[in-house]
Order: C-alpha cells, then sequence, then structure tokens
C-alpha cells in the first residue's frame, strides 16, 4: 500500500503547481503503480457470515438439495408404480412445457424421428424443467457418441433402438458408464448433467439415478428378449409395436393377428423376469388399436399413450372439420342466439 500512497502523494503535489502557475507535469500510466490484488479464500473469510463459511458450492446453491428433489422414474417403477408419459417429436418448447404442466409422469425427447438434435433436446430439456418433468431421450441410433453427447444434457434417462440382442445391450449399457465399467466420455466437471459441476455427488449417484431403455421392435429382438432383459444394467425394455409390424411384413396392419401374438410373447418373457434380481420392466407405446388402459392391465410399467405431433394434427383437424360440417349444415340461427351472446359478452 506504501506504493499506492506515494503515487496519490506524488499526483496532489502536481496539482498544487497549477496554483503557482507553473506547467503541469504530465503523469503517464507508466508512472502509476497499484499494487496487484488476488484476494484468497482465506482473507475473504472475515467478509463471509458464520453460519455459511463452512458449506461447500453445493450447499450453497440455490437448488434444492437431493434428499428435497422428487423421486426418480426409476424409485418410482421399483415402488409398484405404473407411470404415463408421452413422446415429444416437434421440438417445441412451448409444447413441452404444456406437457410437463399437464401431469404426465415422464416425457420422451425423440431424436430418432423427430427434426431435433443435441441444441434442441437442451431446449425441451429446459422447458420441462420448470415443473421438474422427468425428460427420457431416445437416441436416432445406439453408438458412443450419441449416447455421450445426450447423456451429458442430463437426463433422468436414454432409450436405444434397435437392440436385436444382448450384446447390443452390453454395448448400451456400456455407453452410459465411465471407465473402467464403461466407454462414455468424461466431461462432468462442467457439464449440465453435474449442475456444471456444482453437483459434487454427480460422480457417486449417476449410476443409480439413470434409467437405462433398450428398444425390441424386431423378430430378432423378440426372440432373444429374455436375454437382453437380463443384461445387468438395462432398467427397461420398450418394446416398439409399428417396427415390429413391419419387421413381420405387415407395415401397413400393425394391429395383425400375428404382430399381436409376438407382441404378447416378448411382453411374458420380459414380465417373468425377476426385478429384484437385476430384470427389466416393461414399456411401451399405444396404438389405435392397442390403447392406454389396455397396456396397462397387461402388466406394463411405463405407457407412453401419445405423441405431441399427433394430439395438434388431430385436434387441428378436427377443428377444420367442424367448421366446414357447420358451412354445409342447415343454419340453426336465430335472434334468441343473438340476444343469448351479446348477454354474456356484456356481463
Amino acid at each position: 500500500m506504501a506504493s499506492l500512497a506515494n503515487t496519490t502523494a506524488g499526483a496532489v503535489a502536481g496539482a498544487r503547481k497549477i496554483s503557482n502557475g507553473k506547467r503541469i507535469p504530465i503523469i503517464s500510466s507508466k508512472s502509476l503503480s497499484f499494487p496487484s490484488f488476488r484476494p484468497s479464500i482465506s482473507s475473504l473469510k472475515p467478509l463471509i457470515p458464520t453460519k455459511f463459511s463452512s458449506l461447500s458450492p453445493l450447499q450453497c446453491s440455490p437448488n434444492p438439495s437431493p434428499s428435497t428433489s422428487p423421486p426418480s422414474l426409476k424409485s418410482r417403477l421399483r415402488n409398484g408404480e405404473t407411470l404415463y408419459g408421452i413422446f415429444l417429436l416437434s421440438f417445441s418448447p412451448t409444447l413441452a412445457e404444456i406437457v410437463a404442466f399437464s401431469g404426465y409422469d415422464f416425457v420422451v425427447i425423440d431424436m430418432e424421428h423427430g427434426p431435433g438434435g443435441i441444441h434442441e433436446s437442451l431446449q425441451m430439456l429446459r422447458a420441462v424443467a420448470t415443473t421438474n418433468t422427468p425428460a427420457i431421450i431416445r437416441l436416432p441410433e445406439s453408438s458412443a457418441v450419441w449416447a455421450k453427447k445426450a447423456l451429458d444434457l442430463g437426463p433422468q434417462g436414454i432409450m436405444f433402438p434397435m437392440i436385436d440382442s444382448p450384446k447390443d445391450a452390453r454395448k448400451a449399457v456400456s455407453y452410459c458408464r465411465f471407465p473402467p465399467n464403461g466407454i462414455r466420455g468424461s466431461a462432468h466437471t462442467v457439464v449440465r448433467a453435474s449442475n456444471y459441476g456444482i453437483n459434487e455427488g454427480y460422480l457417486s449417484n449417476y449410476k443409480e439415478d439413470l434409467l437405462i431403455m433398450c428398444q425390441v421392435e424386431t423378430v430378432d429382438g423378440v426372440k432373444k428378449v429374455e436375454e437382453i432383459a437380463a443384461v445387468e444394467g438395462v432398467d427397461c425394455i420398450q418394446m416398439g409395436p409399428l417396427d415390429l409390424s413391419a419387421s413381420l411384413g405387415y407395415l401397413w396392419d400393425p394391429g395383425h393377428k400375428k404382430v399381436r401374438e409376438m407382441l404378447r410373447t416378448a411382453e411374458r418373457e420380459v414380465l417373468k423376469s425377476d426385478r429384484k434380481d437385476g430384470g427389466a420392466f416393461l414399456a411401451g407405446f399405444a396404438m389405435p388399436h392397442d390403447p392406454p388402459e389396455a397396456l396397462g392391465k397387461r402388466g406394463y410399467h411405463m405407457v407412453s399413450g401419445a405423441v405431441d405431433v399427433g394430439l395438434f394434427r388431430n385436434a387441428v383437424v378436427e377443428d377444420v372439420r367442424k367448421f366446414k360440417i357447420s358451412l354445409n349444415a342447415d343454419s340453426d340461427y336465430s335472434d334468441d342466439d343473438k340476444d343469448s351472446d351479446e348477454k354474456y359478452w356484456s356481463e
């Protein structure tokens, strides 16, 4: 601080020379010397209230602690709940927010068939986070790169498409785990999944918190479904009725008898697995001929009953249809209707 005092004194002396009518000395930036200021945590301790001084960054965070967070999808499944969700293909954060406020147990952000990628998925996750609605990301393909990028965003679950064998399932699980238990690349100190490094318990809890789902949607997959469900780390088998019907040669008839029989075979194999001994839960997607209620009665633990694009499509098509019909129908309009309408709005 001595150098700072000397510099200040010199500046004052320079100012006094003005009153004597003498030339003002030019003070260059090089002649100003200020001490560097690099505060350490210890130097700041006197400024921090005692009750906060021993807290970690996680404890100081305004976010709720893990103990106050809502139960995870995996824990709810283990408690015997049947969960109801929706697929989001539009990648519209507004629709995602409406869905979240509507009370679904989970949403599936669909990168396999939707137009969005990683960046768009992040916006969707933020949209549903306002209500703590759990999100699952469905990958466009089963690969380490896609899994890594999706998992770094911090979804509660991840869904791998086209799993046809136990080997495929083991690979999928390895994509979700850090070495030496897997091959997932690590940036846990800065990614959203760990609250950008603020969540100090992420590495200890990530395996327990993450729901790993494998889609079985081909004839080959159904033949191996019991073995796939028994793979360590696979938490849920998601049935794919449309792709299964295509695999059987009935793309245009997913309700065909042979497709239904194949689907029932897969369901029985998954349901008979012992979930207390590492078996998998059963998840599925409702169809017009196979509504959500039917899936629930057959023992499905996770049921997806709709797609955001499909719901919106149905609503707008019906809206247009009703108006077109009204144009062709005899009008029932009368003065009484008009008076009633005016009375309503005047109130």
